[in-house]
């Protein structure tokens, strides 16, 4: 992971984009990327996956552009809420369910 996030980090250094890219401006084209990901199955389940990919790739750029505006390690942010997410959705509780943790 660390290669991808450099070379996002340097392309985005390298066209001096890092000006435009605040927070806010980060959080506001992570929610805009992931409604154009939506856009991909609007009407159907048939998509054509190498959009679905270039989406999913603009998301998770975003995502490791804002992640290092934060000055927050993403491996360890995730890692994190996998562990609170382990507690609130135990196995022997949520398996095979898609109950809210409020509702297990």
């Amino acid at each position: 992971m660390d290669e991808v996030k450099k070379a996002v980090i340097k392309f985005t250094k390298d066209r001096d984009w890092d000006q435009f890219h605040s927070p806010a401006n980060l959080a506001k084209s992570i929610a805009i990327e992931s409604g154009e990901l939506l856009e991909c199955f609007q009407w159907n389940d048939n998509y054509d996956k190498e959009k679905v990919c270039n989406e999913l790739a603009d998301v998770v750029n975003y995502a490791i552009l804002l992640a290092d505006k934060l000055d927050v390690n993403l491996e360890d942010i995730i890692m994190a809420k996998l562990e609170e997410n382990t507690k609130k959705y135990p196995v022997e509780k949520s398996k095979g369910s898609s109950k809210k943790y409020t509702e297990l």
